[in-house]
């Protein structure tokens, strides 16, 4: 019997403040009305301070989630988060071959949003050479741009720049975010497909309630994938889910905190 509600996959890290990952994907799957499954690659030990230790789960065991998923349940669309190490994002661009999975969103996690560098280059190398290429949307932020492109990214100019060269990587789109960006183009993301141009802006949000937005905004774009909706259209919808989202982002912990995925449920407007 077909499945009666959208399925999506995300491939991530299991954060234990709940703020980003997989919990973040997972969420935010909900709120679009898609079951979400799940492909963990690694375990960290965090809160909304920072992260203390990660764990990488073995890449047969990424494989093996990832395949009991789709032999059973299948999977309209899927994305990726954190992959930690060079034999897991190899393992993993070889399961989106093997099972066909087309409809996939490619985060590559590799730099924070404040510019440290997550994993190494052998790692970064195999994400660009075999993950990408694989890839219907790459969602970079400031400095993962600069890491794929080569260039350094200060101006919308840099991230048009940016964007043209990650896409010739071989992914069929590419969004560069502006989280990091300056403060009077801050949040203004560069959309770039091989052939249109788009520059998706959103009001500021004052909070430093922020952590899993990256996650959150690839995860929302491929539930939207996974509900049959065209790719720039899903990124436009994701990106105000995000926004709205920070409006009401969670003071919780002592340090950032998450975005309210159930924005709705919160009862703060």
């Amino acid at each position: 019997m077909p499945n009666s509600i959208p399925v999506a996959l995300t491939v991530a890290g299991s954060d234990s403040g709940g703020g980003a990952g997989i919990q973040a994907d997972l969420r935010t799957f909900a709120f679009h009305c898609v079951h979400g499954t799940s492909a963990i690659t690694c375990v960290t030990a965090q809160n909304t301070l920072g992260v203390t230790r990660v764990d990488a789960l073995p890449a047969a065991a990424v494989i093996a989630q990832i395949e009991a998923v789709v032999a059973d349940i299948g999977v309209q669309a899927a994305k990726t988060g954190m992959l930690l190490n060079q034999e897991i994002i190899a393992a993993v661009a070889n399961q989106v071959e093997v099972l066909g999975i087309e409809k996939l969103v490619v985060d590559p996690v590799m730099v924070s949003r404040t510019g440290v560098q997550l994993i190494d280059n052998q790692a970064v190398a195999t994400l660009r050479d075999a993950l990408m290429p694989k890839a219907m949307l790459v969602t970079p932020n400031r400095y993962e741009a600069q890491i794929l492109s080569g260039l350094e990214i200060h101006t919308l100019d840099d991230m048009r720049a940016a964007a043209q060269r990650i896409y010739q990587l071989g992914c069929r789109a590419v969004l560069v975010k502006g989280g990091g960006m300056p403060r009077q183009i801050r949040g203004v993301d560069i959309w770039f497909d091989g052939k249109h141009w788009q520059t998706l802006t959103a009001s500021a949000v004052e909070t430093k309630n922020t952590h899993g937005t990256g996650c959150t905004l690839a995860a929302a774009i491929a539930a939207n994938l996974a509900l049959g909706k065209d790719l720039f259209p899903a990124v436009q919808q994701a990106k105000d889910y995000v926004t709205t989202a920070l409006q009401h982002s969670l003071t919780i912990g002592s340090g950032s905190g998450p975005v309210g995925h159930f924005f709705p449920l919160l009862g703060n407007g």
